[in-house]
């Protein structure tokens, strides 16, 4: 018995020392990727070292403790949470994989913001048609409106509230449901009651108010919300068709291989940046259009039915 317990504490030792060997960084030969539990390049990496859970279980267990004390002490994975905490980040993902066979990197940075610019415009925080109001979204009040003011449309601080709504993505505060009606004519009381109720009291998933969702915002449309920020079906829309549209648009040909492997060539790298961005902006564009009719359609659809005339003569 305290033969085989040495045995497995020695093994948890080799496994610590396999798991420093993977995670060392060696002059110009570093590894070079994250030191989260998580990645799944570590798994890799011990596995050259024949560290497995099938086949070395006290050694994996090893490793993998060696690599929550360091991923503990750098912050590991608290860093995925600092980095894709925001839709947008988790969004530029996306983006970055329907841009990243474009060689310079300013055109590839210009076909990202081709596709962004609409998705995000679509999210809600921000309206284009409204440059008086400093760009204010129907039913939202300007955050640095006049203090006690009747109509909370206007601002007193115009480039505060720039700020706040295109670096910082804050809608502001609902209007009070008088003035949102007039933004917004089919906006009815219990729609408005409930979306505050949404906004103010529900929690969503694990009860955390990280992330939450409901069927009808203030215009009566699907809206999550992450961390505060509005993620609607035309900015998923925007981002998703621009950035295949992207990838798409620069490959030139796709052959078959006689084993069945896809062999795909690019353009060359000008015509890879031109058609990309191009493709990007038109792609969002279209997706936010489709995202946009699927709105109208759950918005009809949730619309309360009013009762054709004839139905009110035959009860009178």
């Amino acid at each position: 018995m305290n033969f085989q317990i040495k045995d497995i504490l020695q093994d948890i030792k080799t496994g610590v020392r396999k798991a420093d060997e993977a995670q060392r960084r060696s002059g110009t030969t570093g590894l070079g990727y994250g030191q989260s539990i998580l990645d799944p390049r570590f798994k890799q990496e011990i596995a050259k070292r024949g560290v497995t859970l099938k086949e070395t279980p006290a050694q994996f267990l090893g490793a993998y403790a060696s690599r929550l004390v360091v991923d503990a002490a750098n912050d590991g994975s608290r860093t995925y949470w600092w980095r894709y905490n925001h839709p947008l980040a988790v969004a530029q993902k996306g983006v970055e994989a329907g841009v990243n066979t474009i060689s310079s990197p300013t055109a590839r940075a210009a076909a990202g913001l081709a596709i962004a610019a609409p998705a995000v415009a679509a999210a809600g925080t921000y309206n284009l048609l409204n440059p008086g109001e400093m760009f204010r979204p129907k039913g939202y009040a300007q955050t640095y409106s006049e203090p006690g003011s009747e109509d909370r449309r206007e601002t007193a601080q115009p480039v505060q509230e720039l700020v706040e709504r295109f670096f910082m993505g804050r809608t502001g505060e609902p209007l009070k449901y008088e003035t949102a009606k007039q933004d917004i004519p089919s906006l009815t009381p219990q729609r408005y009651a409930n979306y505050q109720n949404f906004l103010y009291n529900e929690r969503g998933l694990l009860d955390l108010g990280i992330v939450k969702a409901t069927s009808e915002n203030l215009q009566g449309y699907p809206e999550a919300r992450m961390l505060g920020f509005p993620v609607t079906l035309p900015m998923v829309g925007g981002f998703a068709a621009g950035a295949i549209a992207a990838r798409q648009a620069q490959i030139k040909t796709r052959t078959q291989t006689p084993g069945g492997k896809t062999v795909v060539q690019l353009y060359e790298p000008r015509q890879r940046a031109v058609r990309g961005i191009v493709a990007g902006g038109l792609g969002s564009l279209v997706g936010v259009a489709a995202g946009n009719l699927i709105n109208e359609v759950i918005a009809t659809a949730n619309r309360p039915k009013l009762e054709e005339l004839g139905d009110y003569q035959q009860g009178m």
